[in-house]
């Protein structure tokens, strides 16, 4: 059975969705005003894969994710380019498409935009102002969170403490430091809609009520985004509209951890971030890294947890993909009916156990991918050993499947971190060892991998002398030279080595 970690229980949970096998599913999106950064990219990546798993699992999942295109940082950016707020917009979240396509994350069921729906907006204001739950100031509307007893309840915070807390600098015209805006009277050059308090635009938290309540009802079974959205954005969000229906709003809200660099949260605000574009061009790597590496990076932290950004991270993404589309290459030739054919199945029932049962304990991908390796390594070693063209086609046909879930191995045009070369044999009289892949490496142009084929050659010839005399720390110390240069060995157990760059 699928359990979720909860953010309002603070617990994992058996998931039971409202009604039998649909799933209606709510995630924030993305304010466009910039390019996306790789915190987006992971938040967008989350629930991409959630979805893709509960589909996997049964599910009909109807999926909204919006987009906020009215706020205060569209404002400022249109006014410092003299456009307007509708090109900024237009602009960015095509941008955004652009990207998590290369990202491989699937457009949502849904992706409304909050100035699409202005009147749902205002209806819903206006609910709150007659239900005395919000007042209005001057056309401004505020929502008085003293008038909701559970305020706090998601973020685990009391109103007196949040009261203590708050600057000395509040707004005055509130009743609490921690009212927040519904609507927001208009400003000269600002975007403006006509409305019961006058002319003015919503406020950021009430979009998403709106938008959400508008899509999937009332009440929905997920409600999604990062964990910097817990507080104030879903606490506002639970209150006003928990206040205005009387009902629960969502009942399971999941949360995305952070992108780190240095163990500091990644944002704009503090300058340390790198947008997906710039990841995608950094000149100083080899040849590309594709929407794949950086989907296979990010999935291999449990999405609860922080994930610490680096280029070492990346290039260990890179060297595990090559190694799944190297397997996939040999799968890719013809072979002979042996015995081993007979054990594939089991192989695959392994695997596919472990898979859901990662997936089903709140969806931990680390985990889920360790299953796909180790089925890699299984049918590596059943190839030794000869498979089938049949039963090579069913070894693909599994990984893809599986994959698709994680939205990996679907590429059928991948690269590797050096222009392919064929493996070249090399025998190794008298070896008898079980076959030990040596995983290729992601290297910069600045390391050497200057070695001829000669040379080589020679060098293998050494490490095979050094195995004889039982000299193993030599033996290892000359693959792991050559694997820093790039030369990849694979040991068989008919006493053949093969190589490649």
């Amino acid at each position: 059975m699928l359990k979720i970690y909860n953010t309002l229980t603070g617990k994992k949970e058996p998931f039971e969705p409202i009604a039998p096998k649909t799933v209606r599913m709510y995630v924030c999106g993305v304010t466009v005003y910039d390019y996306c950064h790789i915190g987006h990219a992971r938040s967008a990546l989350v629930f991409d894969v959630l979805r893709r798993y509960l589909e996997y699992s049964g599910y009909a999942v109807a999926f909204v994710k919006n987009f906020t295109d009215v706020d205060d940082k569209i404002i400022k950016r249109a006014n410092e380019q003299g456009i307007s707020c509708d090109a900024v917009t237009s602009k960015y979240i095509q941008a955004y498409h652009e990207d998590m396509g290369k990202l491989g994350i699937r457009a949502a069921t849904e992706e409304p935009k909050a100035t699409e729906h202005i009147v749902d907006i205002m209806h819903l204001t206006e609910q709150l102002v007659a239900k005395e739950l919000a007042y209005v100031v001057d056309g401004d509307v505020y929502f008085e969170v003293s008038k909701y007893p559970e305020y706090g309840r998601l973020s685990k915070r009391r109103l007196e403490d949040l009261q203590a807390g708050a600057r000395v600098d509040v707004n005055e015209r509130k009743r609490h430091p921690m009212d927040f805006a519904l609507w927001k009277s208009s400003k000269p050059g600002e975007p403006a809609w006509e409305s019961p308090w006058g002319p003015g635009r919503p406020g950021w938290h009430i979009e998403c009520s709106a938008m959400s309540m508008k899509h999937l009802g009332e009440t929905f079974d997920i409600h999604g985004g990062g964990m910097d959205l817990i507080f104030p954005h879903h606490e506002n969000e639970i209150a006003q509209s928990c206040g205005v229906t009387g009902k629960e709003f969502a009942r399971y809200w999941i949360h995305n951890g952070f992108v780190q660099i240095n163990k500091e949260k990644m944002s704009k605000s503090l300058g340390n971030f790198f947008t997906i574009r710039e990841i995608f061009e950094k000149s100083e790597w080899p040849e590309d890294i594709t929407g794949e590496v950086l989907r296979y990076f990010l999935l291999s932290t449990h999405y609860h947890g922080p994930l610490e950004f680096s280029d070492q991270a990346l290039r260990e993404a890179k060297n595990a993909l090559n190694g799944f589309y190297d397997l996939f290459k040999r799968l890719g030739e013809t072979g002979e009916k042996v015995s081993g054919d007979e054990d594939l199945g089991l192989v695959f029932e392994r695997c596919s156990e472990m898979f859901r049962a990662a997936m089903d304990d709140d969806f931990n991908t680390p985990m889920a991918i360790a299953a796909l390796q180790g089925l890699r390594s299984d049918v590596n070693k059943m190839l030794e050993y000869g498979l089938s063209t049949e039963a090579r086609e069913k070894a693909r046909n599994e990984f893809r499947l599986l994959g698709n879930v994680l939205g990996l191995f679907q590429s059928n045009q991948w690269k590797f971190a050096n222009a392919p070369i064929p493996f070249r044999t090399t025998r190794l009289e008298g070896m008898g060892s079980e076959p030990a892949l040596v995983q290729p490496q992601f290297f910069s142009k600045s390391q050497n991998n200057n070695l001829s084929d000669g040379q080589i050659e020679q060098l293998l010839a050494e490490r095979l002398d050094a195995k004889r005399k039982k000299d193993f720390a030599r033996a290892d110390e000359i693959r792991k030279s050559l694997a820093s240069q790039g030369i990849i060995i694979e040991d068989k157990p008919d006493g053949t080595s093969r190589w490649k760059r």
